[in-house]
């Protein structure tokens, strides 16, 4: 069977994807486009086939601040899945590319038809929640630096490219700092010969410097990644 190259269907059993399959209608992932709102009900889910889709919190102020980042790794809305009908988030395109959704009714369908995918998708959930406290204490403890080379260094993994579009106002907004803090980090990666940036593009020329440069967080969002696609 050719399954689509979204890590989480890949991960599900052969039964549950026949669930799902039927259902599943191929859909554009355009930047900046909002999938959800925080309060909004959630009526479709979304399994990206590239990209990158951020969770972000929304203060009154205008900023964003990152809590999660999904890309062909995972699943976009698993809460309304899970009896959830309201986000918590919003969920924003940030690296655009396609995906594969299916209306919320059919999921809730599957889902009270099989226990293992009910599982497979709490097991997600869980995962994201991680993912938010990882990021609280990655804000609060780590240098900016570190952050950045977390961040780069994820993106890359669920775009898997070297060369990321990515502005600094978006940057600064992921990382909860100013714009100045990620340009004076980002010319500081670059003069050590990590990256190669300029106004809203950026190359990654070391990867395993970057690796070395970075915060614990980036491993440990691997581990528990790693662990989510491969626990039955």
């Amino acid at each position: 069977m050719n399954l689509p190259p979204n890590g989480f269907l890949q991960s599900i059993s052969p039964g549950d994807f026949e669930i799902l399959r039927p259902h599943l209608r191929a859909v554009k992932l355009p930047l900046s486009k909002i999938l959800f709102d925080q309060g909004d009900v959630i009526d479709q889910v979304y399994f990206p086939l590239g990209g990158v889709v951020s969770l972000v919190v929304a203060l009154s102020d205008g900023q964003q601040i990152e809590a999660g980042m999904i890309g062909k790794d995972g699943v976009v809305g698993t809460p309304a899945a899970l009896d959830g009908a309201k986000s918590l988030n919003r969920a924003i395109v940030q690296v655009a590319d396609e995906a594969l959704a299916i209306d919320i009714a059919h999921v809730k369908a599957a889902v009270a038809g099989s226990q293992s995918l009910r599982k497979k998708l709490y097991q997600h959930d869980q995962l994201i929640l991680a993912q938010a406290q990882q990021s609280a204490a990655c804000n609060a403890l780590h240098q900016i630096e570190e952050r950045l080379c977390r961040w780069i260094l994820r993106t890359r993994d669920l775009v898997e490219s070297s060369k990321l579009n990515l502005t600094q106002e978006f940057l600064a907004q992921m990382l909860g700092v100013r714009r100045t803090s990620v340009t004076l980090a980002a010319r500081h990666l670059q003069a050590v010969g990590f990256i190669k940036y300029r106004r809203g593009h950026i190359e990654i020329l070391d990867r395993d410097a970057l690796e070395e440069a970075a915060c614990e967080c980036y491993e440990a969002v691997k581990a528990q990644q790693a662990r989510m696609l491969t626990d039955e």
